[in-house]
């Protein structure tokens, strides 16, 4: 038996694994926390694919196993941060309703607002661009629609923002519902959108073939630096852009 076969899977497990600590610590409201360990699970998943690559051991288990994994770390994950956020600005924090069970109380008595459920639609549109990605041919170097991940980082963002850069313009934006369920809409939409952007993997290091990804990661690092968290969504905000206007590239 080869063990460098089990290499690429061990990772993604990795993956899997922040994930699910990352969904332990949204539920209680950690949001901060959950962030961390997303941002581990994604890392994780950049690897795994990268070690297959490396190692040649490339398999359709593997692409079930990472897809599996990316729906807890990158589809369960900002659901729940994105339910958490509605149910602040709504005035209905997570309750804890073990002591609920069985009892018929109705989700407004256990205190669970209906609105905030909207969050739950980042995770059902993850799940339905994961399950596309797998058995689209058109995916194998570039992209069609926001990756997860992606997606991901611009939701988790939004309470990292709030935790780190105590702003109140920015918090006013933020916790603001309409902005809030614009978000959630939007999220949904690039997940599945028929936008075809660009791969950040490198076969080359020449200039001219990866023009973009170097525009890119040489903005994002400049974005970052000046304005840290808040960078994040126009990071995104960016990499869509600059896919539509450097598509052929």
């Amino acid at each position: 038996m080869q063990i460098k076969k089990h290499i690429p899977n061990c990772i993604t497990l990795l993956n899997l694994f922040c994930g699910c600590i990352a969904v332990v610590f949204a539920v209680n409201g950690k949001l901060e926390y959950a962030a961390l360990f997303a941002v581990l699970g994604i890392g994780f998943d950049f690897f795994d694919g990268l070690a297959a690559r490396v190692l040649n051991v490339q398999s359709d288990l593997g692409l079930q196993l990472d897809s599996l994994a990316d729906m807890v770390t990158s589809g369960l994950v900002p659901g729940i941060v994105m339910y958490h956020l509605l149910s602040q600005v709504v005035g209905a924090p997570f309750h804890d309703v073990t002591d609920s069970w069985g009892s018929n109380e109705t989700f407004k008595e256990i205190g669970i607002s209906y609105l905030s459920l909207l969050g739950l639609l980042v995770t059902l549109a993850s799940a339905y661009r994961l399950a596309k990605f797998n058995i689209d041919t058109r995916q194998t170097t570039s992209f069609i629609g926001l990756p997860t991940p992606a997606n991901t980082l611009l939701i988790i963002s939004l309470p990292l923002i709030l935790k780190f850069q105590q702003q109140l313009w920015i918090s006013e934006i933020i916790l603001n519902i309409w902005f809030l369920i614009g978000v959630t809409i939007l999220s949904c939409y690039l997940l599945n959108a028929e936008i075809r952007l660009f791969s950040l993997k490198f076969k080359t290091w020449g200039l001219k073939e990866n023009v973009t990804r170097y525009i890119f990661l040489i903005l994002t690092i400049i974005l970052i630096a000046v304005l840290q968290f808040v960078a994040i969504p126009l990071v995104i905000l960016m990499y869509i852009l600059l896919s539509l206007v450097f598509k052929d590239k």
